[in-house]
């Protein structure tokens, strides 16, 4: 995708580095970040430098790469396999992570010279997402109606994977293809994914949206101002539960309300058989801080952190919800939409 007329992916490999958007900084200010060591990329999907599911599988194999590379010759596989258990706690919701860290895992172990075959695991990884990713656009192009008006919720854009994006992807799809939408976006507290880089996205795109509060959606679909919710997810369940940026369930329960389709966009790397429902998947706790501080542009340019909440206050903060199958319309995955039931993910696999 574009930036200032250049064309970028959101997170690639050159030579034994990882270089990435810095995704915290945006929409202030857009800056190339490189972590040159494994240890570093962890921190980076750590703290949510790189961050959405796909951009998470992408610099997760980029990590585990960097493991093989850093491997010293004497205890080569205990290290990889102590790199590869700190991978996976740096995101423990994300299931194209743990795709990702398995699928070239894996190809390495039956592999004569590892190193070699864990480069090509990753390119074929990568390549195989942004693939994807273009697919989901294809196919969610053919739910979108010209005059259209979407509901989207976190950021779930080409940021949030190497390119085009799940649920964004068929909405760049419909703009290129001449139809007029219009986007309602989630401001998605309370880190702002969808006011900082959503709402950046589609300005590139030249897409006409508005941010809305995140508790104005009731207002909007009991208005017939949306017509279709289209969101990501980071894990979805073999009976379609899907675990998602929190505050999506809300939204899925409101859509169902006023009957607006309710849509996710996902490959189908992000769905776990070996996940029965979603009360089995894991729910990230992250830092109050998050809730009780807010970092913002001020008139001089510079980013400040600034206390918003009641001194002394505590908070609580899960980073998703898990929205029941019952909920979803459809998942528009790259081998088409299907419904939300288990036979009907059972046969994507099949």
């Amino acid at each position: 995708m574009k930036v200032n007329g250049k064309e970028y992916q959101t997170v690639w490999l050159e030579n034994s580095s990882v270089f990435f958007i810095d995704q915290n900084l945006l929409p202030f200010s857009f800056k190339i970040q490189e972590s040159k060591t494994c240890e570093e990329t962890c921190l980076a999907i750590k703290n949510m430098t790189i961050r959405g599911a796909i951009a998470l599988e992408a610099a997760a194999g980029y990590a585990l790469l960097q493991a093989f590379l850093e491997a010293p010759v004497t205890n080569f596989w205990p290290y990889i396999e102590k790199c590869k258990i700190i991978i996976e706690a740096t995101r423990p919701t994300a299931r194209n992570l743990f795709y990702a860290v398995n699928f070239i895992y894996n190809r390495a172990k039956k592999a004569v010279n590892p190193k070699a075959e864990v480069a090509e695991a990753v390119k074929e990884l990568v390549n195989a997402s942004v693939a994807a990713t273009k697919k989901i656009g294809e196919h969610g192009l053919t739910l979108i109606k010209d005059g259209f008006n979407i509901g989207t919720h976190c950021n779930a854009g080409w940021l949030g994977c190497v390119n085009w994006g799940t649920a964004l992807s068929p909405i760049y799809m419909a703009k290129r293809a001449g139809k007029k939408i219009f986007v309602y976006v989630d401001e998605t507290r309370p880190r702002g994914q969808g006011a900082r880089l959503t709402a950046w996205e589609l300005q590139n795109e030249a897409v006409p949206c508005a941010i809305i509060a995140d508790n104005a959606a009731a207002h909007y679909l009991s208005k017939g101002k949306i017509d279709m919710y289209i969101v990501g997810a980071d894990r979805i369940a073999k009976n379609g539960d899907t675990a998602n940026k929190i505050g999506t369930l809300e939204k899925a329960i409101l859509a169902k309300h006023y009957g607006v389709p309710f849509y996710v966009a996902a490959p189908l790397a992000t769905f776990d058989l070996n996940c029965a429902s979603g009360a089995d998947i894991v729910i990230e706790e992250r830092s109050a801080d998050e809730i009780l501080y807010q970092v913002g542009q001020a008139e001089n340019g510079e980013l400040k952190k600034i206390r918003v909440c009641a001194p002394g206050a505590v908070a609580f903060n899960p980073a998703f919800d898990v929205t029941p199958a019952e909920l979803i319309t459809g998942f528009i995955t790259e081998k088409g939409i299907i419904s939300a039931e288990t036979s009907a993910i059972k046969n994507l696999f099949s």
